[in-house]
């Protein structure tokens, strides 16, 4: 192995939450790696699979340049409260906020509904007199002495963490900090969370849940930031270190340990930058982004080559994944629906003697079945492995044997003897309950965007996602989908095709009679002063893109859109004309005769995203015959059907191959099905088509048969 004095390589590493992926980028060549997640170290998956991909390109790690990190490890530890000892303080009258929620039921009809629980129980939520109006106002000042008292409290309680958060201290946050230096003085080691920094918007209920759930993890977080750059460095990767965030951007080792709560769902927003990239590289403007691992599915809609964003999202949801029963968190998001959809989700047979999937999952220890590692319930892996979707020699390129005899059992004593049926037709109900799981997410998640995704093109990736993307597209009516290279790795990939960003935001309510434009230009300065200050501490030479957007809504409504305001004089005029033509293209319509208000500011600063190389026509094909043959089982059929095989390699520009095949690699495999074919795209992705018409299918079938 021989090293390089200089850096030049881009090291991606996803830890999810069965694999890790680690994906290399350097000399113009991509190597990559998945390593199974270890729990009680992350990092030293990370570390395994680095020297696994630089091993590979034949260099050390000191060649390594640049890292890039996202991890679902903020989110399992607010699913699995495993956070530190926490605090929140708060005004007088609020403590329990956060228990309360908000008056929306999430199972309208369930009379014995149980609420979930807060992060924090009672006992360990304090308040404090003050108050801050709606206006900005301060109508009760804090006292120090009295913030100097409750100080003496938490020291003497032991907590690792503290959460403030006061009412309307978006508008003003000088009692939040004065709370901070006072308990800072007394326990200088102590981490303390504000809300006016962590999400300065109004809405107490989701800002305090925001708050409580950034220091619930910061302490763990931070040590583990902490230990990953010493560990890498270590091991001779001494270079810089950046986090992905969950609004699709990279932020600073240092941003992401005082941030920790931008961190929750980081790794499907790499995934949702790569199938933007994609997306770029064909010209595509309606895409459905399918990404599926071990552990979850992700769904995510794609217009004009941008992920659609969203400044509240929930994690934790308790209530068969139902909105409204998790934990609301409010920072910038990319907008995605994430279901327990993987291939270690757990199937088993419920009450109603019906087949039912997830959200339950085997995760990589144990792991499913047919891993050999001790499972023993049946997983979506050992379904599609006794269906012949899986090669048992070749998964992960070799590096794990499945153990075809352990899945059968496990299926078998599960779903197949409980249900009096074969264990093939059971492996079938495992893959069919998840695909119309998966499917009918992606429906409504469309309805609720108001999109037809019978015109979109599918992008699939992820380990699990290119063996289910298939079915899935016959289920959603979608004709088009592309598997891109590196499918198994696309989120770690995503994270080297992201951009460094920070979205500033603030709650100042204006209604549009009242319009104060020297206020606005002020408030905008200062925020974009805030996120482009973010930005360069990341890189400080890069130029920068700034996008300013106002949620607005008519006065009496009880939420807002984004209005994109970028190229927008701050007038009355043109706010309104602006969000009239978005309303109308949301509703069909404006409501004559109520005034606008507008309660969000936001400024986002980005570095420039990365252009792709623009992907070439298809151009002439030529049929390509398979050297081997699988039995593979059709599920629109019902049977088992005889299935070409290929190598990704195989599978040049301007081939093209008929389904029902196999396409292997090393990180994933691609199921084409019968009457779809498949062929090599400029770029190196698939793409997987279904004729449209009789003629076109004619033609295809006499050229693959020539």
């Amino acid at each position: 192995m021989s090293g390089t004095a200089s850096p030049q390589g881009n090291l991606g590493a996803d830890i999810g939450g069965t694999f890790t992926d680690v994906v290399l980028e350097i000399g113009g060549e991509s190597y990559s790696a998945k390593v199974l997640t270890t729990y009680d170290a992350p990092e030293r998956a990370i570390i395994e699979g680095m020297h696994r991909v630089c091993a590979k390109a034949g260099v050390t790690p000191a060649a390594i340049g640049r890292i890039i990190h996202g991890t679902t490890l903020a989110t399992n530890a607010l699913i699995e409260r495993r956070g530190a000892k926490t605090a929140l303080i708060t005004t007088e009258g609020f403590r329990d906020v956060i228990e309360m929620r908000t008056e929306s039921r999430f199972e309208q009809y369930d009379l014995n509904l149980t609420l979930p629980l807060p992060l924090l129980p009672r006992n360990r939520r304090y308040t404090l007199r003050e108050r801050v109006a709606a206006s900005g106002k301060t109508l009760i000042p804090l006292r120090r002495a009295d913030v100097a008292a409750l100080a003496e409290q938490i020291a003497e309680a032991g907590y690792e963490s503290v959460a403030v958060g006061l009412i309307h201290s978006y508008l003003d946050p000088s009692h939040e900090r004065l709370v901070r230096e006072v308990l800072l003085e007394r326990m200088p080691g102590l981490a303390v969370s504000i809300s006016s920094e962590v999400s300065p918007q109004m809405r107490e209920y989701e800002r305090f849940n925001t708050v409580v759930a950034n220091a619930y993890v910061k302490p763990m977080m931070k040590r583990y930031l902490a230990s990953l750059a010493a560990k890498l460095a270590g091991e001779g990767a001494d270079c810089p270190i950046f986090l992905m965030h969950s609004g699709g951007g990279i932020m600073s080792l240092e941003g992401a340990a005082e941030f920790p709560v931008r961190l929750v769902e980081s790794g499907p927003a790499g995934g949702a930058i790569y199938a933007a990239d994609v997306a770029a590289r064909f010209g595509l403007d309606r895409v459905l982004s399918f990404d599926m691992g071990g552990t979850t599915a992700k769904i995510c809609l794609i217009k004009n080559q941008t992920p659609k964003t969203s400044r509240v999202f929930e994690v934790a949801r308790s209530y068969r994944f139902k909105k409204g029963s998790g934990m609301p968190i409010s920072i910038p998001v990319i907008d995605m629906v994430e279901i327990g959809a993987g291939g270690g989700s757990l199937a088993q047979v419920d009450s109603m003697r019906q087949i039912r999937v997830g959200p339950e999952s085997a995760g990589s220890e144990p792991g499913p079945a047919c891993y050999g590692r001790g499972g023993m319930r049946p997983a979506v892996t050992d379904a599609d492995l006794l269906l012949g979707k899986i090669d048992p020699a070749h998964f992960a390129g070799g590096s794990m044997l499945l153990d075809v005899a352990a899945a059968r059992t496990a299926v078998t004593a599960a779903i197949a003897d409980r249900l009096g049926m074969s264990g093939e037709t059971a492996a079938f109900g495992i893959v069919e309950v998840v695909d119309e799981n998966m499917a009918n997410a992606a429906r409504v998640h469309a309805v609720e965007n108001g999109e037809d995704l019978s015109g979109y093109t599918m992008i699939a990736f992820g380990g699990a996602a290119p063996l289910h993307a298939g079915r899935l597209c016959e289920k959603l009516g979608i004709a088009r989908l592309l598997v891109p290279p590196g499918a198994g790795v696309g989120s770690a990939i995503g994270f080297l095709r992201a951009p460094f960003s920070f979205e500033a935001t603030r709650s100042v309510y204006m209604r549009l009679a009242d319009f104060d434009a020297p206020l606005v230009r002020d408030l905008l300065a200062e925020l974009e002063s805030e996120a482009t200050s973010f930005v360069r501490s990341c890189d400080a030479r890069a130029p920068l893109s700034v996008e300013t957007k106002v949620y607005m809504r008519y006065v009496g409504q009880g939420w807002e859109i984004p209005i994109d305001v970028s190229r927008a004089e701050p007038t009355i005029d043109a706010y309104r004309a602006l969000f009239e033509a978005e309303y109308a293209k949301l509703f069909s319509r404006t409501v004559q005769g109520l005034d606008i208000e507008i309660t969000v500011w936001a400024v986002n600063a980005s570095t420039a995203k990365t252009v792709p190389a623009q992907a070439e026509g298809l151009g002439a094909l030529a049929a390509l015959t398979a050297s081997s043959q699988r039995e593979v089982f059709d599920p629109a059929l019902g049977v088992r059907v005889t299935a070409g095989v290929f190598a990704r390699s195989e599978v040049a520009i301007g081939r093209l191959v008929a389904g029902p095949c196999v396409i292997v690699e090393d990180e994933t495999t691609i199921i084409v099905p019968a009457g779809c074919a498949a062929t090599c795209r400029s770029d190196g992705c698939i793409e997987v088509f279904k004729p449209s018409t009789d003629a076109a299918e004619a033609r295809l079938a006499a050229m693959i048969e020539a």
